[in-house]
């Protein structure tokens, strides 16, 4: 895993600042999906459903899903402000399409609706997970409906994406979870002593934006991942 990020290390430094962008994403797909396969983490996708150039709305388990998804296809990513301090993680996310959200700012809040916006624009994926946290995978949260807002502005669409972790025989994982006091290093440490782990992405049908509908949409979007994660009710418990 060192040496992964030693290369990726390089990669950043030596590649980066001479490639295209379709160069960058490329690299960043193979360098996710390299962390997986030492791992040992299988990747399964059902991404018919997921236009191009749209605000993908997912749920939150681990750390881990942020690969997992640029795995499956590079994308931009908002992130809390706060991870822009983590260790070399920090450095990583801020050089591939990571938009920082400094929570409590109306300014700043606008200032990050644009990013995201130009990146719409440019025909990228963006990222976002509206839960504000992670969960142990066995329940999605509330959304949070205000980063849907540019897909609103900018037309569109807000795809809803579905993240789980199961074992080899299909049982629900909660190894790689990373919610409440559990730090990087223990959830790793539970994905390393997994024989295998299979992460699963399947998009659901893409939401049309509608105009001050921004609430109902973020509420539609929770309601087609939990439908599609076999969760229902409001203790969202296992259908």
């Amino acid at each position: 895993m060192l040496a992964l990020f030693l290369r990726g290390s390089l990669t950043i430094l030596l590649i980066y600042p001479w490639s295209k962008d379709a160069r960058r994403m490329a690299l960043k797909q193979r360098w996710s999906a390299d962390i997986l396969q030492i791992l040992n983490i299988r990747l399964e996708t059902d991404l018919v459903a997921l236009p191009p150039a749209s605000l993908v709305v997912a749920n939150h388990i681990s750390w881990l899903d942020i690969f997992v998804i640029n795995a499956a296809f590079p994308a931009a990513f908002v992130a809390k402000a706060e991870v822009r301090r983590w260790p070399l993680i920090g450095w990583f996310a801020a050089v591939n399409d990571t938009v920082f959200l400094r929570r409590g700012s109306r300014g700043h809040a606008r200032l990050i609706h644009g990013e995201i916006a130009e990146k719409l624009a440019a025909g990228k994926e963006v990222v976002i997970f509206p839960e504000g946290t992670t969960s142990d995978g066995t329940r999605v949260l509330h959304f949070h409906s205000a980063l849907l807002q540019p897909a609103l502005e900018a037309g569109r669409p807000v795809a809803p994406l579905a993240i789980a972790y199961y074992t080899p025989d299909g049982a629900r994982s909660l190894a790689p979870r990373y919610d409440g006091d559990i730090s990087i290093g223990s959830s790793l440490k539970s994905i390393l002593a997994c024989r295998q782990l299979v992460a699963r992405l399947e998009a659901c049908p893409p939401l049309a934006p509608e105009p001050a509908q921004r609430k109902a949409l973020a509420q539609a979007a929770r309601a087609a991942i939990m439908a599609r994660l076999g969760l229902s009710g409001e203790n969202l418990s296992p259908a």
